[in-house]
């Protein structure tokens, strides 16, 4: 049996492209830029996927060094997502503030490598995908 980690749910009604989005007692919105149509109204879905990535990336290098009480003051994360004729890359700069030793710093490199969303993205992830009509037109296709 599988457990739920966390949801979202996107809305897209009107205009070009501005989606609303909820996830747990957050909303958000995301968009296309101007150049591709869109209103630019929020994040690109990409800029989106790496904004979980940097986010991950920070918090947990930040609880890690918490818990073995590292003297992290700070860090920062700084991601691009590259696509090019040898494949899709994510480029992840991790900048960390205090007076880490060598090996600390090494070895919060490593963590990194080993972050939740870090894992799912090089792993991959099964997506499966159901289509239904809405109640307003399932109703409306038996009418007809």
């Amino acid at each position: 049996m599988k457990t739920i980690i966390t949801s979202a749910d996107a809305e897209i009604r009107e205009g070009h492209y501005p989606v609303a989005i909820k996830t747990g007692r957050h909303e958000l919105t995301a968009d296309e830029s101007v150049v591709n149509g869109g209103q630019d109204a929020g994040p690109e879905p990409f800029a989106l996927l790496l904004s979980a990535l940097a986010a991950c990336t920070v918090v947990t290098l930040k609880m890690y060094a918490e818990r073995k009480q590292w003297p992290l003051a700070g860090v920062r994360a700084h991601l691009r997502y590259l696509k090019g004729g040898d494949g899709d890359e994510i480029r992840r700069t991790v900048v960390v503030e205090g007076p880490l030793n060598e090996p600390q710093r090494a070895r919060l490199a490593e963590i990194a490598e080993k972050t939740p969303v870090t894992l799912v993205l090089k792993q991959g992830l099964a997506i499966n995908t159901q289509l239904k009509l809405s109640a307003e037109a399932a109703s409306g296709q038996a009418a007809s």
